[in-house]
């Protein structure tokens, strides 16, 4: 082959594209390692989203923030490049909840009051294929992938309440004087006890009482199926397409199609 006929070597783009896509959806320890490493700052962040109402008076506050805006800016553009196409990667709720969330950091004084939101994160990472793939390998496509992500959406709801009672409701004369207030409330209310020593005034507040014991119950019955029913392994039957089998299913339920599930030691 002359060097005429020989190919041209990638650009700086297609190896930077190239390595991005090894680092996030590769199985090489480098990869692994790397996104064990996106996941503790993932969960870092989280933890900082908890806390913002009670450290949002510090001087430190803001230069946190927008340091945490820099880290998701990035961390969205390198998932963006090493994802198969644009389209399709916008079109992911999950991407929908981090450029929100993102959004919030960048404007903290103009989403002020939406900021509570971003805890909607730890929603997005429990439900993303890029924590199950990396740490939660074992588990993908099992009761407990399903066990974590119904779980994570209860926590989630639960903060979510607490920052819109904090937001909506503190310093008025419904008793709630702080954060810690509001997520007594909501516990409180989620989970039907209802002391009564702190209640949210008007129509708004009786309203979101109803909505919180309506979904609190709901999610705390989706919970307790997910833990409690018959163990259940995920595979597509190449006829029906039913995707739940028992794990020693050797035919399918629905259609009687022979199954060759793989072994979920492998």
């Amino acid at each position: 082959m002359t060097p005429i006929d020989s190919p041209a070597p990638p650009g700086r783009f297609a190896r930077l594209r190239g390595v991005l896509r090894a680092l996030y959806h590769g199985r090489s320890p480098e990869a692994i390692h790397f996104r064990l490493g996106v996941l503790v700052i993932d969960f870092a962040i989280i933890a900082f989203f908890i806390v913002a109402p009670v450290l949002r008076d510090t001087a430190a506050f803001l230069a946190i923030d927008y340091a945490i805006a820099v880290l998701l800016a990035l961390d969205l553009v390198a998932r963006a490049v090493s994802w198969r196409g644009l389209r399709s990667w916008i079109r992911q709720p999950i991407v929908w909840v981090d450029l929100f969330v993102l959004a919030t950091l960048l404007a903290p004084q103009l989403l002020f009051n939406l900021g509570f939101l971003r805890i909607l994160r730890l929603w997005s990472l429990f439900h993303s294929e890029f924590f199950w793939s990396t740490v939660g390998r074992r588990y993908d496509d099992t009761r407990w992938e399903d066990v974590a992500r119904t779980l994570s959406t209860l926590v989630t709801f639960v903060f979510v309440v607490t920052g819109f009672v904090y937001t909506g409701f503190a310093g008025t004369d419904s008793g709630v004087e702080g954060y810690v207030d509001a997520l007594y409330f909501t516990v409180a209310t989620l989970t039907t006890t209802g002391f009564g020593d702190i209640t949210l005034p008007g129509t708004a507040g009786k309203l979101l009482s109803i909505v919180t014991m309506i979904v609190g119950i709901s999610l705390f019955a989706r919970l307790a199926q997910t833990l409690f029913r018959p163990n259940k392994v995920q595979f597509d039957c190449p006829t029906c397409g039913l995707q739940r089998h028992d794990p020693d299913a050797v035919h399918c339920k629905a259609c009687g199609t022979l199954l060759k599930i793989p072994n979920g030691d492998d």
